[in-house]
């Protein structure tokens, strides 16, 4: 007697539109281009990131390509575990995402800080909240178990001795939040998970309190001004510094303060005379967007040929 057998259907193959777009020639070169000899680390270490997350593996490749080719333009590693650097999805996007830990390392290569922190806050290490004369803390008390910080403390002192810190309740945090991200207002209002704001809050509080501090206080190096720009968005083209900010409409405008035509013409006429350099400007406080950015280093570039 025979017995007939069924014939086993053949193994479905997985559709992964990134892997399929980073398999790309174009792209390939493109990343060999921008990366040499770590081309191969950097598709692996992204694909990776992608593959643990169902919402980035649907999201728009070229999205996420953008995404990791920001931290790679800014020499920030992305794996999730490190905290300097994130592909976070949205709607079908992928942001890039700084985390606070690149802030700190952005700030060190710039050479000019001698300090740098960013701290929870616990009820009996706050003694004197004074934003005029400066706050005073006990920071040798320790929380009690599972206590939940009442605050977050960011501090910077420049090598010229220039001080600057910023203290927030944790109540300005989640307002903070509510304010300039729509996720974690959906949530709030019942809809969605909340991203990061809620999956991670004490590290976005801490990156929080520390890039209000720097962006508001410090001055800034290029390549800083270029990460909180990217911060939050959907990275249109990282060389070009072009950006969208799908969750965020507001958050970009508090930390671009462009410089007026007045002073712009200025700036203009002392890179013209060799009075001063791009970076000097921007080293010394000046936030250029980026079409003035752009005119500033077209000039420089001139004036040096």
């Amino acid at each position: 007697m025979t017995t007939e057998t069924t014939p086993t259907a053949p193994a479905k193959k997985t559709h992964f539109p990134v892997k399929e777009f980073f398999d790309k020639p174009v792209i390939q070169e493109k990343i060999k281009s921008l990366l040499n000899k770590n081309a191969d680390a950097f598709t692996t270490s992204v694909l990776q990131i992608v593959n643990s997350n169902t919402m980035l593996r649907n999201a728009n490749p070229m999205s996420i390509f953008n995404a990791a080719l920001m931290a790679a333009t800014l020499n920030l590693p992305l794996q999730n575990g490190l905290g300097f650097a994130y592909i976070v999805p949205y709607k079908g996007q992928a942001q890039f995402q700084l985390g606070y830990k690149g802030l700190i390392q952005l700030a060190q290569r710039s050479g000019q800080f001698k300090r740098l922190v960013a701290v929870p806050v616990y009820e009996k290490q706050l003694i004197t909240e004074d934003p005029i004369n400066g706050f005073e803390f006990d920071w040798k008390q320790k929380p009690e178990k599972n206590e939940k910080p009442i605050g977050y403390y960011a501090y910077f002192k420049l090598i010229n001795d220039f001080t600057a810190e910023l203290y927030m309740t944790e109540s300005d945090i989640y307002e903070h939040a509510e304010r300039y991200s729509q996720t974690y207002r959906s949530y709030m209002n019942g809809n969605g998970k909340g991203g990061v704001w809620v999956e991670n809050f004490e590290a976005m509080a801490l990156k929080t309190v520390m890039k209000l501090l720097l962006s508001k206080q410090a001055p800034l190096s290029v390549e800083m001004q270029q990460a909180v720009l990217a911060d939050q968005s959907v990275v249109k083209d990282a060389e070009k510094g072009e950006f969208d900010y799908p969750d965020n409409q507001i958050e970009d405008a508090e930390f671009i303060l462009n410089v007026n035509e007045e002073d712009f013409a200025k700036c203009k006429q002392s890179i013209q005379a060799g009075e001063t350099t791009l970076q000097d400007l921007c080293d010394n406080g000046f936030e250029f967007s980026q079409q003035q950015y752009a005119e500033l280093e077209k000039l420089e570039n001139e004036l040096s040929a």
